[in-house]
């Protein structure tokens, strides 16, 4: 099943970006024959304003990026993690090469899934 990936990135090359501070998310799609290929970048206002945050952006971003299944930036707070994770959106933690990191994605979705079925 194809599914999508939100990227907290400042170049697209690079997952090198806090949840809050994100300007950009890269939206990529994981094929049903297990490919990625990016679709779209989507431009936000940050949320964090030093370490304040208004609910109501986080809740606004995490409706933004509620087509994604999952969501890969390089810190997040517990606060917006709890958002995202209420739209059924998975937070991955994780600074690294996004092509290096999606294909860890894939592995460990498809265990996930294979683990799902088999009950």
């Amino acid at each position: 099943m194809a599914y999508k990936i939100a990227i907290a990135s400042t170049d697209g090359k690079v997952i090198n970006q806090h949840f809050g501070r994100a300007e950009y998310f890269y939206i990529g799609e994981v094929d049903d024959v297990e490919e990625f290929r990016y679709l779209e970048e989507r431009k936000f206002t940050p949320v964090c304003q030093g370490k304040e945050h208004e609910a109501e952006a986080l809740y606004d971003i995490a409706e933004k990026l509620s087509d994604c299944r999952y969501v890969l930036v390089s810190q997040i707070g517990p606060s917006a993690e709890y958002v995202l994770n209420e739209r059924g959106i998975s937070v991955l933690t994780i600074r690294h090469y996004i092509d290096s990191a999606v294909k860890k994605l894939m592995e460990y979705d498809r265990k996930i899934n294979s683990i799902y079925q088999s009950k």
